[in-house]
């Protein structure tokens, strides 16, 4: 589960964070490139390729379209309650 007290310094502020790759407990992003390459408006990668939320969401289909990479990430490293 995404781990809000460890999100990735670049998150924009909202509810929507990718939780660190320094994660203790594993579910860190390890750079797979799904949200990214799924969701370009909302995601993108920093230097080491971890994802990162750049922008939040604003219309119904744009926080579906995020949710939908909640669901797709495979370390579970998405979350929605920033």
């Amino acid at each position: 589960m995404a781990n809000n007290e460890l999100k990735h310094p670049a998150n924009a502020p909202g509810p929507f964070y990718v939780t660190s790759p320094d994660d203790p407990d594993g579910e860190g992003c390890n750079g797979c490139a799904i949200c990214y390459n799924a969701a370009p408006d909302f995601f993108a990668e920093d230097a080491e390729g971890y994802a990162y939320v750049a922008q939040q969401p604003q219309s119904d289909a744009d926080i579906a379209l995020c949710r939908e990479q909640i669901a797709a990430c495979p370390t579970n490293s998405i979350g929605e309650n920033g």
